[in-house]
């Protein structure tokens, strides 16, 4: 796959040991309320891994940008993402721009990461909403420049010994 369009990667939290790790989503080039949906179903269907990072459950954490150009049922297409039985399976969920904030507004606390209206206003605490072991999904519409967070959340990672490219990643 190109570059934002649903690319999964291994991010190595530290150059040393190997198992502390996160995995992430890159589909921050174009987001629908069919495309999120899906990329929500896979984020919830991912496997995380506990007892390895600070808070030892491995968490399914979204950043979720805006979906330009969707007419007059924009906010209530944003909002509707709530009511999908695989937002409901997320441990945490970061909005990004005025549109989804529709949905933020209509998340349960125990969900509610944070809201902002550009990406680069989550960038200052990105370190630490994440953590080894979770599963990070970058979604929305390329005007909302998730791409940014998704830079961000690779520059948290180190190079590993003997990973050879085009190969697996080492875990």
């Amino acid at each position: 796959p190109y570059k934002g369009r649903g690319v999964r990667e291994v991010i190595h939290l530290d150059a040393v040991d190997t198992h502390l790790t996160l995995d992430l989503i890159d589909d921050s080039y174009n987001a629908n309320p069919t495309s999120m949906a899906a990329a929500l179903e896979v984020l919830a269907a991912s496997e995380v891994t506990h007892d390895i990072g600070r808070v030892s459950k491995g968490r399914r954490i979204a950043y979720l940008g805006d979906m330009k150009e969707l007419g007059p049922d924009e906010i209530a297409l944003h909002a509707g993402l709530a009511h999908l039985h695989a937002t409901q399976q997320l441990d945490v969920i970061h909005c990004v721009g005025p549109l989804m904030r529709s949905l933020y507004d209509l998340l349960p606390a125990h969900q509610r990461g944070e809201w902002a209206a550009t990406s680069d206003a989550l960038l200052p605490g990105l370190s630490g909403h994440l953590d080894s072991g979770d599963v990070v999904l970058a979604k929305g519409s390329l005007s909302m420049k998730l791409g940014l967070i998704v830079d961000a959340i690779r520059k948290m990672g180190h190079p590993v010994p003997n990973e050879v490219q085009g190969q697996a990643p080492v875990r």
